[in-house]
């Protein structure tokens, strides 16, 4: 099948585009907060450490850099879905504007980096419940809280969408608890141990070099990760043109505040030194307040952080899975749905990576975490860098054949040249970054395995389609 000079509006629906058995249950409200609930996690409360030990204060611009291309991913990811809201969202926009193997190689990648970000937020759970209960196993508690939210995520999608305002609503509370806490600390403090002199107290704002203000630019990509998944949950959402617009215009604000503020904030508060000593650099901060209980009360908040995105995570990830076994490129299992609209199968095959996680953890305890991280960032990489280059071909057909937009990317198409240009290059510095050393290891094999699979399995099975 060609959609080849085919009218955007005018071109022939398959199933993948009408969602095939998903339900429009998801609120505007619900849409913003599952944003949220993949961004902010284990990559805002854990990996803000590494980051800072990775470019120190200087973190802060790398989390500027961050969001910079997030906010061109938005915006090309949300001016396609404005245009064409469909399950499988960017993964069918690519196999439009850029032919079936891309499309096939996008979800692939997403779904890849989702199920080991869903192993890396688990396993975070794990560790956080061991600060309350030292003596019972991390596995444990992985395991339960696994089976709740495969649970959750088997039911209905108002009920997943109903779970992840409220996870995400305890974080945005909580997060804005810490940034007026902070705020007290540097401003209204007496002692000088507070303040922006932090920022140059050991070694200078620079401290670890431009590259390692670049290289923390790795994280912060992978903090922000979730963001897409607005336009995923586009197909189940009431009225998805309205909702993807608002969610685009407020989630993008809401992810600067939480991570470039709150992370300015935090280097106020501490030298690097302290922070990259102790646990969760939040957890440092609030040692400093002196509250009854904080740190009891901040350890509940990482867990339902990490809950949270590992329940949008998931969520994702199926759909993603769901939506390949549409285009006939994943098990056709995958793509049955129960009498709620769930796609009960594409759950528990995207839950593949809470067994990696368990597996990593268990064989080298101390860089579990990195391990994981390393493996999702290059799905994460990869797609963004994806999403951008579609954008450009979709653009290229709209101006053809003399579309209209509702909503546009500024800037285009400088802005996802540019874009797609600092994603290539992240993907290959992460080469030469020791804490990413799997990236690529895991990475290019990955592209090349399912490369081969896709012209020795699907290939044929396309050509007779197209005829």
């Amino acid at each position: 099948m060609s959609f080849k000079g085919a009218s955007l509006d005018k071109q022939p629906v398959r199933a993948t585009d009408v969602g095939s058995g998903l339900k429009k249950s998801l609120t505007p409200a619900q849409m913003s907060m599952i944003a949220l609930g993949s961004a902010i996690g284990t990559g805002l409360f854990a990996g803000s450490k590494l980051a800072i030990m990775m470019a120190g204060p200087s973190v802060i611009l790398s989390y500027v850099i961050g969001g910079v291309v997030a906010l061109l991913v938005m915006g090309a990811l949300a001016e396609m879905t404005v245009k064409q809201p469909v399950a499988g969202s960017f993964g069918v926009y690519a196999e439009r504007y850029l032919g079936r193997f891309a499309g096939y190689l996008t979800k692939y990648l997403y779904w890849s980096a989702l199920i080991f970000a869903v192993g890396t937020e688990v396993s975070a759970v794990g560790e956080y419940m061991q600060y309350w209960f030292p003596q019972i196993p991390g596995l444990w508690w992985v395991a339960i809280f696994s089976a709740v939210l495969l649970a959750v995520n088997f039911c209905s999608v108002k009920i997943f969408g109903t779970t992840e305002y409220w996870f995400s609503a305890i974080k945005v509370f909580a997060v804005l608890a810490f940034i007026i806490i902070a705020l007290w600390l540097v401003f209204h403090n007496p002692q000088d141990q507070f303040g922006v002199h932090n920022y140059s107290a050991e070694g200078g704002f620079f401290a670890n070099g431009l590259f390692g203000t670049w290289s923390a630019v790795i994280v912060a990509i992978f903090s922000y990760m979730g963001i897409e998944a607005i336009s995923i949950a586009a197909a189940e959402a009431r009225n998805p043109k309205i909702a993807v617009r608002k969610s685009f215009k407020v989630s993008f604000l809401r992810l600067l505040l939480f991570y470039v503020f709150t992370m300015a904030l935090i280097l106020a508060v501490a030298p690097t030194s302290e922070l990259i000593s102790g646990g969760s650099p939040f957890v440092t901060v609030m040692s400093q307040v002196g509250i009854p209980f904080a740190d009891s009360v901040l350890n509940f908040v990482l867990i339902i952080a990490a809950l949270s995105a590992m329940n949008a995570q998931l969520y994702a990830a199926t759909r993603m899975l769901h939506s390949l076994a549409d285009s006939g490129h994943a098990p056709r299992i995958a793509h049955r749905t129960n009498r709620a609209g769930a796609p009960i199968h594409a759950v528990w095959m995207s839950a593949g990576g809470i067994a990696v996680a368990a597996v990593v953890y268990a064989l080298v305890p101390d860089g579990g975490f990195g391990i994981m991280l390393s493996l999702a960032t290059f799905g994460a990489l990869a797609t963004w860098l994806m999403i951008l280059l579609t954008h450009v071909s979709f653009r290229r057909r709209v101006k053809r054949e003399q579309e209209f937009l509702e909503f546009k990317l500024f800037g285009y198409p400088a802005a996802s040249i540019l874009g797609a240009l600092l994603l290539a290059a992240l993907l290959v510095t992460s080469y030469f970054v020791p804490q990413f050393k799997f990236t690529l290891i895991f990475g290019v094999p990955f592209v090349v395995v399912m490369s081969v699979l896709y012209w020795l399995v699907f290939a044929r099975k396309t050509q007779k389609e197209s005829v």
